[in-house]
């Protein structure tokens, strides 16, 4: 197969050619066809070509969940632009770093997020000021998107070609280990999405598919690429809410759905979460962060036979555990699948025996093309065609992975490796811990020593000195012993649901 077929320039035009009337996003109170998405998305294009955007040129979006985003995407992949999704929670310098970054030629925001791009507006010289877009209502100084869509023609634009390696979009980290990063993704590894992710979920043209967190995320295209590349019905919700997305899956009897590890505690608070009043679903996958066993346990207990778990960067490794291997290998995250490989090596890049904790490292055709305009960070990241992740893990006999933390979130006490997840799997048994987070912190004695923050279930009558004694109680070592609980009302997150350990530290770290 030629890289000039590996793309997703027109995967929307064949569904609307050869199943027109199926529904292919669901929002709220609206419903599209793929005729229907695929005559505005032409639309789209045409005004974007219209307002100088042509194939290689940037499209930032600063926008919440919406069928205009849906829309943006599909309208820059049919022209060859670069889809470029910014956290609406961005301001200031950081909003202004990534756009700058990025080379933007157009943004598109909303009303509510209008003042935040005002702020930065002055020194975005490289965007034309006809290229500031608002998608509700008119606001001064910017076109209004739809006005811009109404102008043109739902007949598809006369485009460029684009083939595997040109980019379709550049997703920013999330910064929790330092500033974000512009990973860039090409038309083959949104293409391979489509095919490998769609065979390892066991997804079809008639799945429903479901997406209650941002789509700005990487995580989101797991799905979002497989929906489309098959023609699935795709339910993009507003937001999250726990109770609603118990309460869609029900209605729209969704098959398939993505649950970060928070949103997976929330929705095991609802009563209704059960295989009996959802029984379309197939697939529950966890990404994003290790869910703990605990949790794990009740997901199988409630709904048996969908849990699914990813482990990935959005540099382009991944692993994933199947449902069908979710209670044989309780605690791992599964294998590489197809045309990936994985290796565990030492700190000068050795491959580490069977059983033996080092970085993780992980190659195949999903790999970023690069960092954005940063080739030492590159070169860093990706050596010899390995993508070192800088997470640490160890295989077992059977060549399954298991997360022993981040090498950032590594503690070294009295010159002993620590890693948090294996305390934090021990605190999550308390019966009054909810959420459990553990870190490291200065200690004269020992160099560093963990420190466990705990949210409690609402009706939990217990103290910090009582939680800290029933855990070391219960570790299997001596230098895991934890020097002190904390107990919070909820643990920091970003936007991805990822705890902030690095936020925690910085707070927490004179506790005597």
């Amino acid at each position: 197969m030629s890289l000039q077929c590996l793309t997703i320039q027109y995967w929307l035009r064949k569904h609307a050619a050869y199943r027109p009337r199926h529904t292919a996003i669901v929002f709220e109170d609206k419903r599209l066809t793929y005729k229907e998405l695929y005559e505005e998305v032409n639309r789209l294009a045409n005004a974007f070509i219209a307002a100088g955007i042509g194939k290689g040129d940037k499209v930032a979006t600063l926008l919440p969940n919406s069928v205009e985003l849906w829309e943006i995407y599909w309208a820059c992949a049919s022209i060859g632009a670069v889809a470029v999704p910014l956290s609406p929670l961005l301001r200031g310098h950081g909003l202004f770093n990534l756009l700058d970054n990025s080379d933007t030629k157009l943004v598109i925001t909303d009303q509510d997020l209008t003042e935040h791009i005002d702020a930065v507006r002055a020194d975005l010289k490289m965007i034309p000021d006809n290229n500031f877009w608002v998608t509700d209502n008119n606001k001064n100084g910017y076109q209004n998107y739809h006005l811009q869509k109404q102008q043109q023609t739902i007949i598809a634009p006369s485009v460029e070609e684009v083939t595997g390696n040109d980019p379709y979009n550049i997703i920013y980290s999330s910064g929790t280990t330092g500033l974000p990063k512009g990973i860039v993704l090409s038309h083959e590894v949104r293409a391979l999405y489509g095919c490998l992710f769609a065979n390892a979920f066991r997804m079809t043209p008639e799945s429903v598919v479901m997406h209650s967190g941002s789509i700005i995320f990487n995580g989101s295209f797991l799905t979002l690429m497989p929906a489309m590349l098959l023609g699935c019905t795709y339910v993009l919700m507003s937001h999250y809410d726990a109770q609603e997305v118990v309460d869609i899956i029900h209605k729209e009897k969704v098959t398939h759905t993505i649950l970060v590890p928070s949103q997976i505690l929330g929705c095991l608070q609802k009563p209704d979460f059960h295989k009996d009043y959802l029984a379309s679903l197939e697939y529950i996958l966890s990404v994003g962060a290790p869910l703990l066993q605990e949790h794990k346990q009740e997901l199988n207990k409630r709904i048996p036979n969908v849990f699914y778990e990813l482990y990935g960067l959005t540099e382009g490794f991944m692993t994933i555990l199947d449902r069908n291997c979710a209670l044989l290998k309780t605690g791992s995250v599964g294998t590489a699948p197809q045309f990936m490989e994985l290796k565990i090596v030492d700190d000068k890049g050795k491959e580490l025996p069977q059983g033996q904790q080092g970085e993780i490292t992980g190659r195949g055709p999903l790999l970023m093309t690069e960092y954005y305009k940063s080739p030492d960070q590159t070169r860093e990241a990706i050596k010899n065609g390995w993508l070192f992740t800088g997470d640490v893990g160890y295989l077992d006999k059977d060549g399954f992975l298991f997360l022993t933390g981040r090498k950032k979130d590594l503690i070294i006490s009295g010159g002993v490796n620590v890693y948090p997840g294996d305390i934090e799997e021990i605190v999550i048994k308390h019966k009054a811990v909810k959420d459990v987070a553990v870190f490291g912190i200065a200690h004269k004695e020992w160099g560093e020593t963990p420190v466990a923050a705990v949210v409690l279930h609402e009706a939990a009558v217990v103290t910090a000195p009582e939680i800290q004694d029933w855990v070391n109680q219960n570790l299997e070592a001596r230098y895991q012993k934890i020097y002190k609980v904390i107990i919070i009302d909820e643990l920091p997150r970003n936007v991805a649901g990822k705890v902030l350990k690095r936020q925690l530290k910085e707070t927490y770290a004179l506790i005597s």
